[in-house]
């Protein structure tokens, strides 16, 4: 098997993406756990090629994971501290499963080099991504157990600082979300003004006012509503909305401009 320090890899650099859906109310995380003795969780990431855009391989690697190309992405963070690196994970791994690695060092040149490799400092770039999970086919790779989706507030322990990375990348999405009009990747096509506030509510895990969050999105100036839902229920059928795309780009290139 070809070594990973063989690979036309940028050494030193990889990319970690998190990638958010929307169910039930509750916002999730897809999460890979590694098919290893020991629980070894820790988020969808991959190196980048020598000739490949950090993007596209953030792009690549959300792919792999979940089988779809059209979703939104976006860099939040740089990990760069100067103690960042892999050693006390993978010695932990390497520890409990002996009868596969045995001893790194000491089984040739190319397993000493690929410890090396990893264990070395890495700097990671931090993307996240909003996907329609009914869109997403989980992909396993070769080391994984399982992937599944958890809640937000329900993660594993994973490895390195990968919890502390999940918890910036949702930072950011709380602080640009009125901004970038980003929730609304996460809701089907059409939807209710209810549903909007359940989404919100999830996102930033707490309740908000039923008659003030309405005016809150209106301003927003960014849906178009169409007919009611009518649902056969005795109650008044809420009006269904989408997001008028023209609009949102519009806003969003003002925004730029603005700055």
């Amino acid at each position: 098997m070809e070594s990973v320090s063989d690979k036309n890899y940028i050494e030193q650099v990889s990319v970690e993406c998190v990638i958010l859906g929307y169910q039930n109310r509750q916002l999730k995380v897809l999460v890979p756990k590694l098919s290893f003795k020991g629980d070894f969780w820790g988020l969808p990431g991959g190196f980048v090629y020598q000739e490949e855009d950090t993007d596209d391989a953030a792009r690549r690697i959300l792919y792999a994971r979940t089988g779809i190309r059209d979703v939104y992405l976006e860099q939040f963070q740089v990990m760069g501290k100067a103690d960042r690196n892999s050693r006390a994970f993978l010695d932990r791994m390497i520890e409990l499963n002996a009868d596969i690695f045995n001893n790194p060092l000491a089984e040739g040149e190319s397993s000493r080099r690929d410890y090396d490799w990893f264990t070395r400092r890495f700097i990671s770039i931090g993307y996240y991504a909003l996907v329609d999970m009914n869109q997403v086919v989980s992909q396993k790779t070769d080391l994984d157990a399982s992937i599944e989706w958890y809640p937000i507030q329900e993660l594993p322990q994973m490895i390195m600082d990968h919890n502390q990375i999940v918890k910036n990348a949702l930072k950011t999405l709380r602080l640009t979300l009125d901004q970038k009009l980003t929730a609304f990747n996460l809701l089907p096509e059409t939807f209710t003004m209810q549903e909007i506030q359940d989404l919100y509510e999830a996102i930033f895990d707490k309740r908000f006012a039923q008659n003030n969050f309405p005016k809150r999105i209106l301003r927003l100036n960014a849906l178009e509503r169409l007919e009611k839902k009518y649902t056969g229920a005795a109650n008044k059928a809420p009006y269904l909305y989408r997001l008028d795309r023209e609009r949102c780009n519009q806003l969003l290139d003002e925004d730029l401009f603005l700055e």
